[in-house]
């Protein structure tokens, strides 16, 4: 059993800088038999994706996010040197 992520384009500096503005996208499981359905937000969905493993470049990537927001929604911070 399986989970597929689906997400939506967040547009707009208010989305891209506030992870509490991000809209919940719903998760369905692929069987699609038993008609449950899991509602993640953008966030939550950063956090699963660099759960399993996945570099910030490719969540960014794949949620058609900026690095930038990625690293804001795992409270990662980079000091200039």
């Amino acid at each position: 059993m399986g989970i597929t992520i689906s997400s939506a384009l967040l547009t707009g500096a208010a989305a891209a800088n506030s992870p509490s503005t991000a809209a919940a996208q719903p998760v369905q499981q692929p069987s699609g038999n038993s008609g449950d359905t899991v509602t993640l937000t953008v966030a939550e969905q950063v956090y699963q994706l660099y759960n399993q493993g996945q570099q910030v470049s490719q969540i960014a990537t794949s949620l058609s996010l900026p690095e930038t927001t990625v690293n804001n929604y795992l409270g990662i911070t980079r000091s200039g040197g």
